[in-house]
This record gives structure tokens, C-alpha cells and sequence, in this order.
């Protein structure tokens, strides 16, 4: 007498279950700008003075002041798996998630867990995984996972609401560049690649470490960023790619971004997979959006336009600040472990950006 398998014999992997992942997720910026043009702010609505940073320009995090000392960041993030590993997907979605609060200059106080999973499909040692690699992360990030809400899903879904606290006058938004500041990038770029790279199983084990080292590292400087007078803006790279967030970096303050393209550090073995065809569907659709408002110079080849519009998962911070606090910058992210971070452009009269 033979005895049917359990479903669980061979769990599936975790990348074959969604359509996409990571912050490669993302709906492109042209269609979400159409989305938010007929929703946004019911007419009428009562914004209160408190709310201090809301969507006008796109920013990390809605931030409302409590009171003369304190403003409440709230922020929210989740997506499908960018890795196989149940463990490293918590890790990554969770330090992913609390960017946002350190893109604000604040410091996270606690978090929601966000959990969906396909219960009938993947064993509940996996899903017991995923929420630990989140709980590992929060851990190091000195905050609890206070509650959270669960729904069963089709595809496997894991994220935070993350909650933190910034003095009001040092809320740091995407807004805040000034014509003659220089840009400071804090990881290098190419994380879509590898991730692509992964799913065609052509990642080697060196690419993989790489990737989950650099998704895993919390952007902790930008507690100490906020308490600089010459950092005046700052934000985190994401879904939208450099590009992306630079332009809305670029359209907040209304000056042109200018990237000096040799300065930019590239994820070691990342140029070299996206020559192999290694990019993500969400680079394209990331060009396609704003493309047209980006100037490149001649002989700027489609794997440069892949890793400027690359998706990003838990990116570095981009940090507009004047030119002679620059070097101090440099100096927390190398003090906290950013040893690839660096001046790549700057901010100037102009709209747009401009690649050099």
C-alpha cells in the first residue's frame, strides 16, 4: 500500500511564486502618477498644519508633528520575494520597510508586521522563517514588531508599517536640495541585476552574499545625517532606480540633478550580468516613465541605462548637502560600514537630470 505525498515534500521556490520582486514590485512611476491624478486628497479635505510632510512630493514617509520637540514619520513597504531564501526574504523586506523612517532622519520606534502567504502552498516552517528574518532585522534595528495583520494570498507577501521619531526641524525631505550641493550616494547600484540574475539561476554564490549583504545593512547614518545643518536633503533608492528618485529629488526642490555616471559605484559583477541580459522588466517600465526627462550623454549604452534605472531593494541613501560638509558625510557612512559610499553629482540651476 503506497501512502500520497504531502504537498510540502518539495516546497516550491519562493521567486517562483510572484510575478516580480523586491522593490522591482513597484507599479511604474508614469502609471502611478496617472493613479494618484485621480485620487489623491478628496476635495474639501481638511489637512491639518501638523501634517509636515504628506504625498506632494513623493516623499519616504508621511511625517505629523506631535508636539514642539517631537514629529510622529510613518511609513509603510512590502513586496514579493526578490530571493529564495525564507530567512533573507524577512531580512530584506524588513530592512527594506525602515528605510524610509532613516530617509526622514528620524529614529523607528516599533513596527506592524504585513503577512501574506499562500498557506496551501508553501510549508509553515517557511512562512515561520520569513516573519523571523523580519523579527532578526527589527531586532537590530532596536525596535519591536508590535502587532500586524495576516491575510492568505496567492502569491507570498511580506512587509512593515514602521513608525519613528524626528525633532521637526530636522525632518530631512526629498524636497530640501539647494542649487551647489553635492550628492552623496550610500550603496552602490545593480541589486534588480543580481536579483534578475538570481531567478535565471545564473547568480553564483559570491553575487548572492554580495546582494543579501548589501539589502540586509540598515541605513542607520541617516539618524546622524539629520543632525547636520549642511545635509538638506535626503531619500533612499528604490523601486524607481537612481534615475527615478533623483528626478524626484530634482522636481521637489526644482533644480536639475547632475550625475557625474563614472563616480557611481556599481555592485561588483553587476555590469557584467546585465550585459548577459540580466535586467528586470521594471527598468524598462522605470525608463519608460521618465526616460524623456533625462539627458545622457553620447555612447551611453543600454547596460548604463539598465543600471540608472535599475530597481532598487533596500538601496543606499542619496544625500543632497553643501560641498564642504561632504567630506563629513563620507565620513559617518564609513564609519557605520557604507565603504562603497561616494560623491557621484550634484545639485544646480536646471531642471531634470542631466548624466555626465
Amino acid at each position: 500500500m503506497t501512502t500520497s505525498a504531502t504537498p510540502f515534500q518539495t516546497p516550491p521556490r519562493l521567486t517562483s511564486l510572484s510575478h516580480g520582486g523586491g522593490c522591482g514590485c513597484k507599479i511604474a512611476p508614469g502609471v502611478l502618477s496617472d493613479i494618484l491624478k485621480n485620487s489623491g486628497n478628496l476635495p474639501g479635505l481638511n489637512i491639518p498644519p501638523q501634517l509636515l510632510v504628506g504625498i506632494e512630493t513623493a516623499d519616504d514617509a508621511a511625517v505629523y508633528q506631535l508636539n514642539d520637540e517631537q514629529a510622529l514619520i510613518a511609513t509603510t513597504d512590502f513586496f514579493m520575494p526578490i530571493v529564495d531564501d525564507p530567512y533573507d526574504f524577512g531580512r530584506i523586506a524588513a530592512t527594506n520597510a525602515i528605510s524610509d523612517v532613516y530617509a526622514m532622519g528620524g529614529t523607528p520606534i516599533m513596527a506592524l508586521g504585513l503577512v501574506g502567504m499562500p498557506i496551501n502552498v508553501l510549508p509553515l516552517e517557511t512562512i515561520g522563517a520569513i516573519l523571523r528574518g523580519g523579527q532578526d532585522v527589527c531586532r537590530d534595528a532596536g525596535i519591536p514588531i508590535a502587532g500586524g495583520h495576516t491575510i492568505d494570498s496567492v502569491e507570498p507577501i511580506y512587509g512593515l508599517v514602521v513608525m519613528g521619531l524626528v525633532h521637526p526641524s530636522r525632518v530631512k525631505k526629498n524636497s530640501g536640495a539647494r542649487a551647489g550641493d553635492v550628492l552623496v550616494l550610500g550603496k552602490p547600484l545593480g541589486v534588480g541585476i543580481l536579483s534578475a540574475a538570481l531567478k535565471k539561476e545564473q547568480l553564483n554564490a559570491d553575487g548572492y552574499a554580495r546582494m543579501v549583504a548589501l539589502t540586509t545593512q540598515l541605513n542607520k547614518p541617516g539618524i546622524e545625517l539629520a543632525r547636520m545643518e549642511g545635509v538638506h536633503a535626503l531619500t533612499d533608492i528604490t523601486g524607481f532606480g537612481l534615475a527615478g528618485h533623483g528626478l524626484e529629488l530634482a522636481r521637489g526642490a526644482g533644480l536639475q540633478v547632475r550625475i557625474d555616471w563614472a563616480r557611481v559605484p556599481i555592485i561588483q559583477g553587476a555590469r557584467e550580468l546585465a550585459a548577459q541580459g540580466c535586467v528586470t522588466g521594471a527598468s524598462g517600465r522605470n525608463w519608460a516613465s521618465y526616460g524623456n526627462e533625462v539627458s545622457l550623454p553620447a555612447g551611453f549604452g543600454e547596460v548604463d541605462k539598465a543600471l540608472l534605472s535599475d530597481p532598487q531593494t533596500s538601496g543606499g541613501l542619496l544625500v543632497s548637502c553643501s560641498a564642504d560638509s561632504a567630506a563629513e558625510v563620507l565620513a559617518i557612512f564609513r564609519a557605520q560600514g557604507f565603504a562603497e559610499a561616494a560623491v557621484i553629482g550634484e545639485a544646480a540651476a536646471g531642471t531634470g537630470m542631466a548624466v555626465r
